[in-house]
């Protein structure tokens, strides 16, 4: 399922450098996604019912040719059904063993290593959580976008940002709807997290997911893999990032 396995497309310097970020990560996560033509058959191999998901609703900013995203910065707000709204500033990749003491120490900072078949990527996420309504106000102007992020990823944020691009020149982009799932197979002694990502086209994202402690990713890394092949998951396909395809989305449309 990961690249936390000896995948033949990572080189032995790729495969070790793996380890050596997990060793200064606060978590893992596992990740696969799920081409097109296969994504019926695996929900329904995984005996998951869309009608039981979490629906939520995700905004990115950035500017429409993606200066954010070409510094390796992601700024997201999101919306979750029945639940409060939450922000985050993110960077990636980062180099563990170079950020400051004073920002490891932040409640609201942490440090995961995302692998999937063929690679990965160690980032730095400084969260919010917020009230309900907070994003709607912000993305229909009636609220301030700046206002969304607390004083620690305003100034996160400006360490990694373009000189000059403040949070108040950014632009919406978005919506896209998702459906989580969350599972707990019983032939599967861990949590399955299945995510849907509806863009505005018609296309569509599916990946399986699972967090770990960094110590614990190559035996759970195995242990997915096993799971997943045993009910007929083919991950075979190519790889995507759920991220990446909504930024470009709607900055191609101008969004």
């Amino acid at each position: 399922m990961s690249s936390c396995t000896a995948h033949p497309l990572l080189s032995d310097a790729e495969f070790m450098e793996l380890l050596a970020l997990t060793e200064h990560a606060d978590s893992v996560e596992l990740k696969l996604t799920i081409d097109e033509h296969n994504q019926r058959r695996t929900l329904k191999s995984l005996d998951v019912d869309p009608l039981d998901a979490e629906i939520r609703q995700v905004f990115f900013f950035d500017t429409p040719d993606l200066q954010l995203s070409s510094a390796g910065v992601v700024v997201r707000a999101r919306r979750v059904q029945g639940r409060g709204d939450d922000t985050v500033v993110k960077l990636r990749p980062v180099v563990p063993e170079r950020l400051s003491k004073r920002l490891r120490a932040s409640a609201g900072f942490g440090i995961e290593v995302d692998a999937m078949p063929g690679g990965f990527v160690c980032s730095g996420s400084m969260k919010r959580a917020l009230p309900r309504a907070h994003v709607a106000d912000a993305v229909d102007g009636e609220r301030s976008v700046r206002k969304l992020f607390s004083k620690e990823q305003r100034a996160f944020y400006e360490v990694y940002a373009p000189d000059g691009l403040e949070l108040r020149d950014l632009s919406v982009l978005g919506p896209v709807f998702v459906l989580k799932l969350r599972m707990r197979p019983p032939d599967y002694d861990r949590k399955l997290v299945a995510e849907i990502w509806l863009y505005p086209d018609d296309s569509h994202i599916l990946e399986l997911s699972t967090k770990c402690a960094p110590s614990e990713a190559l035996d759970v890394a195995d242990q997915t893999r096993a799971f997943l092949a045993a009910r007929g998951v083919d991950g075979s396909g190519e790889q995507h990032t759920k991220t990446r395809k909504a930024l470009e989305f709607f900055a191609e449309r101008g969004l």
